[in-house]
């Protein structure tokens, strides 16, 4: 009798053990196998992978805040469809001498900026001033640097991808932004390597003329070190990106939060009726 439940324990200690090294077994080979199923993406990685998602953006909302050369404490928020090019704007900055806020629309090839009751002092009554980028020839470049709004027209999010550029970057750690989990990497970048990176970039010609007006804007502020924080969410969007660095004029730091992607964005011309056009206006002088 001992004999045989000996032999039964025995039995079953031998199919314990054999059970827990297939279980084990099994274990291990689940865990490895989804190591390899899902590897942690290097920082580079993971930033150029978020530069490639910008390339399926038609639409974003933003919010943009910093300090800029020249400009000095910026804040604005802005909408904007990639096609057609529209874009809605409010944008206030210590160092313009307006009454509150400057409002830029951005529809139908043309460029309005209001200016609320300043504008109307010294307008006839009329809040809106239209720059037509047609009449003036600015038509196929929109080119809003001579028109004294560079950011208009500008996709953000393209300046976010010039992270990729730099030959160091890094994962600073997991943080929250406006209630989303990101993942932050940080990485230091000359104008030099945005340029070079550039070239590399398979872009078609509207594309790459955009960029480079971006990368521009950078030299006219003598910015030519920059460090940039990209903070990329679990779709691997820019949730946010900040640029830093020294300029002729003064520090810059500009940090852009992306609110929405991909939604609706409908831009309306001001009233007619309240609106100075420019190019009617320096037609008239002209012939006076």
């Amino acid at each position: 009798m001992k004999f045989a439940m000996r032999g039964r324990v025995e039995r079953g200690a031998a199919g314990a053990v054999l059970a827990a090294l297939v279980l084990g077994g099994g274990a291990v080979a689940c865990s490895k196998g989804a190591e390899e199923k899902s590897p942690e993406m290097t920082p580079a990685a993971a930033v150029a992978k978020a530069a490639k998602a910008t390339e399926q953006i038609t639409s974003l909302h933003y919010r943009m805040t910093g300090k800029v050369p020249g400009a000095g404490q910026v804040q604005a928020e802005a909408r904007m469809s990639m096609k057609p090019l529209a874009m809605s704007m409010k944008m206030t900055a210590t160092e313009q001498k307006t009454e509150g806020p400057v409002e830029i629309r951005l529809v139908d090839k043309a460029m309005y900026i209001g200016g609320g009751a300043g504008a109307a002092k010294v307008m006839d009554g009329k809040h809106w001033i239209k720059f037509d980028l047609a009449a003036m020839g600015a038509d196929k470049q929109l080119n809003m640097d001579q028109m004294g709004a560079g950011q208009a027209g500008q996709n953000p999010a393209q300046d976010s991808t010039f992270l990729t550029s730099s030959k160091h970057v890094t994962k600073v750690g997991s943080e929250t932004v406006d209630g989303v989990k990101t993942t932050h990497y940080k990485g230091d970048l000359t104008l030099a390597d945005m340029r070079a990176y550039l070239k590399t970039q398979k872009l078609d010609k509207a594309t790459l003329e955009r960029r480079e007006k971006s990368l521009d804007q950078y030299a006219k502020m003598g910015a030519d070190k920059m460090t940039m924080d990209m903070w990329i969410d679990g779709s691997d969007h820019t949730k946010q990106f900040r640029m830093r660095g020294d300029a002729a004029k003064g520090p810059l730091d500009m940090t852009i939060t992306f609110l929405d992607y991909n939604k609706p964005v409908t831009v309306t011309a001001p009233p007619a009726k309240d609106t100075a056009d420019l190019a009617a206006l320096m037609k008239g002088a002209q012939q006076g």
